[in-house]
Parts: structure tokens; sequence; C-alpha cells
């Protein structure tokens, strides 16, 4: 007789009863956790997760086999939502095609699309009152394949050396992966291709400083395999990366993690883990809470751009 399906287990998440089925399904197998393991980190860190995803547009990584069984990226809502699951239309020009995506506004909107196999999710630089115009700059530390740990950690000094010069507070996070991720929240008043521009701009002055360890090549194959790649191209329209406190589909079940400057030479993103993030996250709490209350206008990163003759980059839609 085949083995019965574990029972699903119903939560109380906020004003919202959430049915997690599958509970045990396994979707780390180095670890052993499961669907319900994941589901219980989210709740650990749920003002983090809400306030990282709160009215953007969310893409999706979903693994309804676990990650055994492979990722499916999903913009469109999983169908099957409960009517008090939150969306915002967005448009893709390259397609020529709407999609309604998750837009978070509570953390049983969050339970939910982890009750649907999300693992990772990865907002929007804008939010659904403007999807066309960002409030987030993100700066990518992208470490090529052969570049050391301690390259990304001494470019981040730079990072956040330029930043302090121009007035700007940058909020570092780990990425789940090999790099870091430095956010900026700027005012809604440009577009994707000015804040692009704006963030090549600021890519290329952390070349100029740090040229050996630093790459802005636009083609894979012209980056130096053991430089560090600032990708600018993460401010492109439909653009996402992991958000702050989102879980990686890897097996070690990174988490992209918030951190402090002051802690940057001392940490490694493998130290980030849905077994250790919890721990951190009840005695930090959300150490991003305040970037809405540091706000940085761009101009003075497009006034750089005149001055060094950057052209708008390639547009990403149509290339």
């Amino acid at each position: 007789m085949a083995k019965s399906a574990t029972p699903a287990v119903e939560l109380a998440v906020g004003e919202h009863t959430v049915r997690v089925s599958n509970p045990d399904r396994v979707y780390f197998p180095e670890l052993g956790a499961t669907k319900l393991d994941l589901v219980q980190y989210y709740l650990s860190v749920g003002d983090g997760i809400v306030n990282a995803l709160r009215d953007r547009p969310c893409m999706l990584h979903r693994f309804p086999k676990g990650l055994p069984g492979g990722k499916v990226h999903q913009k469109r809502l999983p169908g099957g939502a409960p009517d008090w699951i939150s969306t915002v239309r967005v448009y893709f020009p390259r397609y020529g095609r709407h999609a309604d995506e998750l837009c978070v506004q509570k953390l049983a909107d969050v339970i939910w699309a982890v009750q649907m196999s999300t693992v990772e999710f990865h907002p929007w630089n804008s939010r659904a009152s403007d999807t066309e115009s960002p409030d987030e700059w993100r700066i990518d530390l992208d470490p090529m394949p052969e570049c050391p740990w301690p390259r990304v950690q001494r470019v981040a000094g730079v990072v956040h050396e330029i930043l302090d010069e121009l007035g700007a507070v940058g909020w570092p996070k780990t990425s789940g992966g090999s790099g870091l991720h430095v956010y900026v929240r700027i005012a809604p008043e440009y577009g994707f291709k000015e804040v692009r521009r704006a963030a090549l701009a600021f890519a290329q002055e952390v070349e100029r400083r740090a040229p050996e360890d630093v790459t802005t090549a636009w083609w894979r194959r012209d980056r130096d395999p053991a430089q560090l790649f600032v990708d600018y191209n993460q401010n492109a329209r439909d653009h996402t990366i992991a958000a702050a406190y989102s879980v990686r589909g890897v097996p070690a079940a990174t988490v992209s993690t918030p951190v402090r400057w002051t802690e940057i030479d001392d940490i490694h993103p493998r130290d980030f883990t849905i077994e250790t993030v919890p721990a951190r996250y009840a005695e930090l709490g959300d150490i991003q809470a305040g970037m809405d209350d540091a706000v940085f206008d761009i101009a003075p990163l497009l006034e750089l751009a005149d001055r060094h003759g950057i052209d708008e980059p390639v547009d990403l839609d149509e290339s």
C-alpha cells in the first residue's frame, strides 16, 4: 500500500489562515529541510521580508518538488490564489504582454507563496503606484568565477567610500551567493534608463578607484575571471535580484542577509542560512528598516555621467 501524504498544516498568519500542503516534503536534501521548515524560516523574519517586498511587483522562483525537481521562474501569480492576495499588472515590452505579479502587502502573502513552492522572492526596484519609476538603486557586486571573497570585501569598502562622498546611505546585504548587494533608496523621479545610466556612472567610478579589482565590461567574455563585476544592469527594467531575507535555491539554503558595513570584513555569505538567520534576526531585527528615511537624489550621478561622456546603456528590452 502506498504511503499516504503527510496531512496539511493550517497556520494563522495575521488575519488569514494559510494551509500548507505536503509540509514534510524535503526541499533541501543536504540539510533535510522541509517545506514547513521554509515556512517557519519566513515567519521568523516576517517584518523584514515584508519590508523588502512591500508594494513591489515580485517574480517567484518556485521549486514544486524541492531543489532536486528544478526551478520554475514565475512572473504571473500562480493559480488558485485566495482573494486577499494582492497583485500588480506590469507590461513586458519585449514580448508585448502583461502579467499580474504578486505584490506583497502582508506576511500571509509571503507564506501563501511559500505554500505554492516559492523559495526565492525577486522584487522589482519600483513600486505598484508607479512601476516605471524606480525608488531603489541597486549596486550588485558580482564576482567572476575566479574572484576571491577578500576582493569583494575590498571593493565594498570603495563603494562605501564613494557613497559617503555623495551623501548617499547604502544598505548592504549578502547576495546569498558569492557577492554583495548594496541598496540605496532614491526619489522615484526618474525612469529605468536614467537610473541605469546613473548606476553605470557610479560603477565606472568604482572601477577608476580600484582598476585591479573591478570591471564594468558589458560582455562576459571581456571580463577578467578574477575581477569583480559591478553590475549596473540590475537597474534595468524587469531585472530583479533576490530580496533581503530571501532564501536562495541552493543546497546550503543560504539567505540574502542584510549586514552592517562594519561587519563586512568579518563575514562570508555562507555564514547566513535558514538555520542561522532566525537567531540573528531575533537579536537585531530588520537592520534595513530605516531605508525609506534615507532618500538620495541621483542627479549628481547623472552629472557625473555627463562629465565622463557616458551614453545611455543599451536598452535591454530592445537588444
